[in-house]
């Protein structure tokens, strides 16, 4: 008999642990991979691949071919005669095909500094991204705390209808002694009806909430999903803000430097080689009068001094930019700091309430077993024993619905600072 006792036991536990058992970071890790934004990562990252190989190959060898046809008024003519050397005159019609390879040897930083803007602006997208995908923690936290209210309510809900079935042997005892009478058996069923409905409601509404997180986090969740409720740690308010929002302010802000850099290069000088080749009617002797091939090489520097005059205003553009965006960070962090006060008062207004939660359902549960002593001694009603119970219920259930508001209030504020602090 002990040894079928053990089976069973064991046969319960492993049931148990069969049920899938998911933490709230878990969910939201989840939620995020599957979420279909999560894909313009690699998108993103293939995007910079392109274009730092494109800005890369600016210092390959560079190849140009042209070609024209001429027809001129007037063309080079010696205004001398020499005796016995007959010199003819040139064509009028005139025939160039050139090609030119030019390898660039200094830009003045621009290639790097094109480089430092693709990467910056990667980073700029990566974190508007991450700005998006850390919204959905708040929509995986509303579905995960709801479902553990659920549980609380249904715990509580058997508990109570437990409490009715007792009650309701008793009343059938007092009939039999002549203490109640039938209707009093009819209220107390009438009770435990209504709790039945209250148990279908909320199990209705909790696998509503197991089937939009399942959605949510790519999985398939089936009743019954077991949540591991969060041990309560409150945020550490020394640690440093770790928003994304506030990533994207500094990204933003290397994304205004690097256009900098690249306007300061745009006006340096550029060393380069060239060669250049081709053929020609004149060639490279003008007084030749016949196709010829040519070639010449050399290193070459230019100086462009147009970008000087429109220098100073395009730096400053870059300057109201990024004072813009530190606007922005300065409102963000205002408006956090006010829900972080607001939040704060929140815990602890719910831990206020919380002390006193224990002792009220002490008392409720004291003054419901005198009503049932006292319908017991015929001195008051079942009607008013039913009320009694109702009310250590609703006891109950505040403290339960409190431990969870203080759960939502604690991740509420982690997720305002953006930042860890809670533990399971």
């Amino acid at each position: 008999m002990k040894r079928l006792i053990v089976l069973f036991v064991l046969s319960i536990s492993l049931g148990l642990n069969a049920f899938p058992q998911l933490t709230i970071e878990k969910c939201q890790e989840k939620a995020r991979n599957n979420y279909p934004l999560i894909k313009k990562y690699n998108l993103i990252e293939q995007s910079k691949d392109y274009n730092l190989s494109n800005a890369q190959k600016a210092y390959l060898p560079q190849l140009q071919v042209s070609a024209k046809a001429t027809y001129q008024s007037d063309v080079v003519k010696i205004p001398v005669q020499i005796p016995g050397l007959d010199i003819p005159a040139l064509h009028k019609d005139q025939y160039m095909a050139v090609a030119e390879a030019n390898q660039l040897l200094w830009d003045g930083g621009v290639v790097q500094s094109q480089k430092r803007i693709v990467k910056a602006n990667s980073e700029v997208e990566k974190k508007q991204l991450e700005v998006e995908l850390y919204a959905i923690e708040e929509r995986v936290n509303q579905l995960f705390f709801g479902i553990l209210l659920f549980d609380e309510q249904l715990e509580q809900n058997q508990v109570l209808a437990g409490e009715l079935e007792r009650n309701r042997k008793k009343v059938a005892d007092y009939i039999e002694n002549g203490i109640a009478n039938a209707a009093d058996l009819d209220a107390v069923k009438v009770e435990q009806l209504n709790v039945k409905q209250v148990r279908i409601q909320l199990q209705t509404t909790r696998a509503a909430y197991v089937d939009m997180l399942a959605i949510m986090i790519g999985e398939t969740l089936d009743n019954p999903v077991s949540l591991v409720k969060p041990v309560i740690t409150l945020p550490d308010i020394s640690l440093t803000n770790n928003r994304p929002e506030l990533q994207l302010f500094d990204a933003q802000n290397d994304l205004f430097d690097s256009q900098k850099n690249l306007i300061k290069s745009g006006y340096m000088p550029k060393l380069g080689l060239f060669l250049q080749g081709g053929v020609g009617r004149p060639a490279l002797n003008m007084l030749s009068n016949s196709f010829e091939p040519f070639y010449i090489g050399g290193i070459r520097l230019t100086w462009n001094f147009g970008s000087l005059y429109t220098q100073k205003n395009d730096l400053q553009k870059i300057e109201v930019n990024k004072n813009l965006v530190n606007t922005q960070r300065d409102l963000f962090l205002y408006n956090i700091r006010l829900t972080e006060s607001r939040e704060n008062k929140d815990i602890q207004r719910i831990r206020d309430l919380m002390k006193d939660d224990d002792e009220i359902i002490a008392l409720r549960e004291n003054i419901r077993r005198a009503a049932e002593a006292k319908v017991t001694n015929g001195t008051m009603t079942v009607t008013d024993l039913l009320q009694e119970i109702s009310r250590e219920d609703m006891a109950r259930q505040t403290k339960k619905a409190h431990e969870i508001d203080l759960l939502i209030a604690v991740y509420k504020l982690k997720n305002t600072r953006g930042k860890g602090g809670i533990e399971n």
